[in-house]
């Protein structure tokens, strides 16, 4: 079987859905998921995937194969800029697709790791990142841009951008199956009691229908800040079957779990690992890779 660092294979684009009138809201099977409240400014969770570096890289999804070689045929050159690169998950994936690839991220450890793994990256957040005379045929943010302050973010990606440049925007969002969402948010309650989540009604609802209007609300500030043409979304749907294991190595990685005490979060894996076993021993995950293009005019 494929480890989950694996490039899923079955990933196909498809048209973008519509978008729900409802926000996003945080859930512990994916990142605190974008809201209007400005999650950007809660950089406590957001500089809080450092603290296992090596787990991160190891346990995080990869992005579909064809939505990287979309990007970077569309490039009119092969200069790339990742923001929120993390550990280099998507810089190593556009390099894989010829292009030359600087990261940026606020975590020291993160960055330190990505450039063991080899891609360029600078400690900085976006917003106060000096690039001196740089500039890049992409900017693109992959399970990042919610971390950046938009309309900052879309004015700095247009500064940086050359002519023809595209600002690519995706994230890996998984639908967690009900019988394994039941599970995680009995755990979640009885752990967490005072967690300012809302576990059980996150879990019971599509967090991919969710992201769908974020999507729309990322492409209105793009269209607001002008200086793009017009933005398109894009949509690769695949799935991946995790071992028990598995699953459990990417749970703490996840926005929700990254600063829980360790005796808390054994807890919370134990009753995961339960519910695994129960059907089976895996878990199949249905996730969407959700992307807003906008090409620099």
């Amino acid at each position: 079987m494929p480890t989950p660092s694996s490039t899923p294979e079955s990933a196909s684009p498809s048209a973008p859905e519509s978008a729900p009138a409802s926000s996003p809201a945080a859930t512990p099977e994916s990142d605190p998921a974008p809201t209007p409240n400005r999650p950007h400014e809660h950089r406590d969770i957001a500089e809080s995937f450092g603290a296992d570096p090596e787990r991160y890289d190891r346990a995080r999804p990869r992005y579909p194969e064809a939505l990287v070689r979309r990007i970077a045929d569309a490039l009119p050159g092969p200069d790339v800029l990742d923001v929120g690169c993390g550990t280099g998950i998507s810089a190593r994936q556009f390099q894989e697709a010829g292009c030359t690839v600087l990261g940026v991220d606020p975590d020291p450890r993160m960055a330190a790791l990505a450039r063991r793994l080899g891609t360029d990256a600078e400690v900085a957040t976006f917003e106060a990142w000096e690039p001196g005379q740089r500039r890049f045929d992409a900017v693109v943010a992959g399970t990042a841009w919610h971390w950046v302050d938009h309309a900052a973010g879309v004015a700095k990606a247009a500064k940086l951008l050359r002519p023809g440049g595209l600002l690519a925007l995706f994230w890996n969002v998984a639908d967690i199956p009900a019988d394994l969402a039941e599970a995680v948010a009995d755990s979640c309650e009885r752990v967490m009691p005072d967690a300012p989540f809302d576990f059980r009604a996150a879990l019971t609802r599509s967090v991919v229908d969710g992201y769908q209007s974020f999507l729309v609300r990322a492409a209105d500030g793009i269209r607001e800040a002008g200086g793009f043409d017009e933005p398109e979304q894009w949509r690769h749907d695949w799935e991946f079957t995790y071992t028990r294991d598995a699953w459990l190595d990417v749970v703490p990685t996840q926005g929700a779990f990254t600063r829980l005490p360790p005796d808390k979060l054994a807890e919370i894996l134990a009753a995961v690992g339960t519910a695994i076993d129960a059907r089976g021993g895996t878990v199949t995950m249905p996730y969407a890779t959700l992307a807003v293009i906008a090409r620099r005019t």
